[in-house]
């Protein structure tokens, strides 16, 4: 039997309830992050191509740098709901999507597509109601000879990614999300939230940010303070 090592396309996975995902709505990206030691967002190098905010379910890429093989069929087995994650190798020559593929993944419902590699069409990305992230942008386009991998574990902006793992993004960056910790990290989420917006009301109404603990590490750390 032939086989063609490093070319291999699994079709469908387990994905995560749409309620389990639903419950990062409105959470910013950085209080989950909080949440996560403070150490799972993604690399800074990924960057929002547009407003939209994004949430749903991944559905991983593994491409060449500058090769859009595997993405071409991706975007026909993805289903609504899906974010396509794409790992291009962080690869800055060639991008891999532009405006078409962007309206294409939109058409069929998908909430977005974000690559560690490049796009093109800015300008028109910017404009679309369908959240795209990418390392950058530039004007060479991509090969299509594969070969790559879809929906197997991949390593996306220094983090692991997995089929079925929950995508957050909003203009500070991404997040990905193990289903299994999701119900927690909602819930300790939204209560550094509320804490956060008291903070924020004790601020604009007392003009105070109470932070003893600023004064106890300078002592701890034996501080010369004259």
């Amino acid at each position: 039997m032939d086989k063609n090592v490093g070319c291999q396309i699994i079709s469908d996975f387990k994905r995560p309830d749409k309620n389990l995902i639903k419950l990062f709505e409105s959470i910013p990206v950085a209080n989950i992050d909080d949440c996560m030691n403070r150490q799972a967002a993604v690399s800074s190098d990924i960057k929002p191509m547009n407003s939209t905010p994004l949430l749903g379910s991944a559905f991983t890429v593994q491409v060449p740098q500058g090769d859009n093989l595997m993405f071409h069929k991706a975007m026909d087995l993805a289903e609504p709901g899906d974010v396509i994650v794409i790992d291009a190798g962080g690869g800055t020559r060639n991008a891999i999507f532009g405006e078409i593929m962007l309206t294409y993944c939109q058409s069929r419902g998908l909430a977005g597509v974000v690559v560690d590699g490049c796009v093109r069409d800015k300008a028109e990305l910017s404009n679309m109601k369908i959240a795209a992230y990418a390392k950058g942008v530039v004007p060479n386009g991509p090969y299509k000879n594969g070969p790559g991998k879809i929906n197997v574990p991949i390593t996306f902006g220094g983090k692991i990614v997995k089929p079925g793992d929950i995508v957050v993004g909003d203009s500070d960056g991404l997040i990905f999300i193990d289903p299994k910790d999701a119900e927690y990290l909602a819930e300790k989420a939204h209560s550094v939230m509320n804490k956060e917006a008291n903070i924020k009301k004790v601020i604009k109404t007392k003009g105070k940010y109470n932070r003893p603990w600023v004064d106890d590490k300078l002592t701890s750390i034996k501080c010369n303070i004259e």
